[in-house]
Parts: structure tokens; C-alpha cells; sequence
């Protein structure tokens, strides 16, 4: 089907609460993965484009790649702006047909922020796009967002009332104690559930936990066993998926899993095959592994048959 806006796909969310998986692609296997996941569990999902993915794809073509994968199957499938930098780069992906865009000001001071996002959303307004924009900072890197742990802090519910009352935003993304990338705590989760909660009864509208990937141990493991070295990493737990989402959670980023359960197929692939040189015999293999990946983040998140 045509590619869905994701205010829609929140309505049911929010109400049953469940969470809707944002998936970040940057190629062909990836998309494939991630539509034949959603397809398989008859699951909305979001696909998302970061910055960089954008410009390693290229718009036109990481666009035209989601749009002839979405046309192929019935599960309803958003195309989102992860991590917005401004609203020329909001606008860009508008005009390329993206039905979410998420403008991050989060580095800005309160007043700068709802400024830069009122501007963002009045501009989605014109063509009916979802805006996602983020209040207090996640610790850790993604693509070209950093921030120093002693920077890193959670979100303020009075000015999380006051961010989505003055901007009207359609979905909030908090800090609550996740973080982007692989080393987000050094050993069990710690995260602010009584702050997603409380936010949530104040604004009402869908939370997003960013950097919110499991960092697998078992990809981990065999990332190490292949030549790799990830040490101390450590991410979500299941049980912290749950909570999140009976809390307010309506939309769970997923970005570092797939990467890693890529790499670590790869790699095993290269390892136990070293004439192996056809594209396919090594991209295919670790394409169903982050397929898989998906498929176990959608039946966790509790999307599957949502569609």
C-alpha cells in the first residue's frame, strides 16, 4: 500500500497501547528486511532515514527503494526524518514525499526549541506530515548526534506540558535514560519509567524512547568469536520494552540491533567462506538475519497483526 502517515498509524497505538517499531535504513537489503518483517506479522512499522542515511543514499533513491517496497505489501508502512538537523532538511523530506519528519532541536535552549519546532510543524501542517520532535538529550552518538554523558539529561515534565502545548507536535521524544549506539549501561537498565509515565498524563500524545536497541549478546558474541571487538556493551531488556510501553511509549527506535546482527552475519559468513565472493551469497544471508531481528522487535513491541 501507499506509504501511511504516521499520526494515523498512533491513533490505534495510543489507544491499545502498543508500540509501532522505527526501524533506520540506508540500502536496499535493509528495506527489503524490514517490509518483509512487517509483512510476515501483518505489523505497522516506521522505516527511517537519519541524516546520513540520506545523504549515503541519496533522497530520490532511498525514497523511491521505501516506496516501491511499501507498494508491495498491505501492512501499513511510514516513511520518517530520524533526527532532523532544521527545517530546510524537514522540508526537503516532505517534498520527497516522507510522511513523518522528526526536527531535533533538543541542543537548544527551551525557547529556541519551540520555536525551531513550531516553525517545522507549521510547515507539516500544508501536507498533512507527522512531526516528531525531542525534549531534554540522550547520551551517546548516532550518525552525527553526540552527547557527552555529563550533558546528557532527562526530560522536565512541566516543560514537556509546556513543549507540546505551545508547538502542538503529533509525538514527543524523551530522555529517560536510554542512550544511542552499543554501551549504554554498564550492566541492568536503569530507566525513569515514572517519568515516562508522568509525562504522559500530562501531554497525552505518543512518547518515543530513543536508543532503545537490546544490543543482542548473542550478535555481540559472535561479532568477538569473528575478528570484531565490542566490549561492555550493553542494552534494553525486555522487560524495560514492556514497561516503557505500559507507561506511554508509543514508538520504540531500533537502529544499533540491526547493525549488529548484520555485522555479525557477515562476518561469520566471511569467516567460514573465504572464497565467497558473490554479493548475494553474503548480503542475502545477513538481510534475513536483520529480517528475523525486526520480526522478534515487532511480536516484543506488541504490533504484530495491528496492521
Amino acid at each position: 500500500m501507499a506509504l501511511d502517515l504516521l499520526s494515523r498509524m498512533y491513533v490505534r497505538a495510543n489507544r491499545e497501547k502498543y508500540a509501532i517499531g522505527q526501524f533506520n535504513v540506508s540500502n536496499l537489503e535493509f528495506t527489503q528486511a524490514a517490509v518483509q518483517a512487517a509483512a510476515e506479522c501483518n505489523a505497522p512499522i516506521i522505516l527511517a532515514a537519519s541524516s546520513s542515511a540520506i545523504k549515503y543514499a541519496g533522497i530520490e533513491q532511498l525514497v523511491a527503494i521505501v516506496k516501491s517496497l511499501a507498494n508491495s505489501v498491505s501492512a501499513p508502512i511510514a516513511l520518517h526524518l530520524d533526527h532532523g538537523a532544521d527545517i530546510n532538511q524537514a522540508r526537503e523530506c516532505i517534498e520527497h514525499g516522507f510522511t513523518s519528519v522528526m526536527i531535533d532541536a533538543s541542543h537548544a535552549p527551551l525557547e529556541e526549541n519551540i520555536r525551531i519546532t513550531k516553525e517545522v510543524v507549521a510547515l507539516a501542517r500544508r501536507s498533512g506530515v507527522t512531526v516528531e520532535a525531542e525534549l531534554g538529550r540522550l547520551g551517546g552518538i548516532e550518525d552525527e548526534v553526540e552527547v557527552d554523558a555529563k550533558d546528557a539529561h532527562l526530560t522536565d515534565v512541566n516543560e514537556a506540558e509546556r513543549f507540546v502545548r505551545e508547538t502542538r507536535c503529533d509525538a514527543l521524544a524523551v530522555a529517560v535514560g536510554t542512550s544511542h549506539g552499543a554501551y549504554k549501561f554498564k550492566g541492568k537498565p536503569v530507566i525513569a519509567f515514572d517519568r515516562i509515565a508522568e509525562i504522559k498524563k500530562r501531554v497525552g500524545i505518543p512518547l518515543v524512547l530513543h536508543g532503545a536497541s537490546s544490543v543482542e549478546p548473542a550478535a555481540v558474541e559472535m561479532i568477538n568469536k569473528y575478528g570484531g571487538k565490542i566490549d561492555d556493551a550493553h542494552g534494553l531488556d525486555d522487560e524495560s520494552y514492556k514497561r516503557a510501553i505500559s507507561a506511554g511509549v508509543c514508538k520504540v527506535n531500533i537502529d544499533t540491533d540491526l547493525r549488529l546482527v548484520w555485522a555479525a552475519t557477515l562476518r561469520k559468513l566471511l569467516a567460514e567462506n573465504p572464497g565467497e565472493f558473490d554479493p548475494r551469497k553474503l548480503l542475502g544471508p545477513a538481510r534475513e538475519a536483520v529480517r528475523d531481528e525486526i520480526k522478534h522487535k515487532i511480536k516484543l513491541l506488541g504490533s504484530v497483526a495491528k496492521a
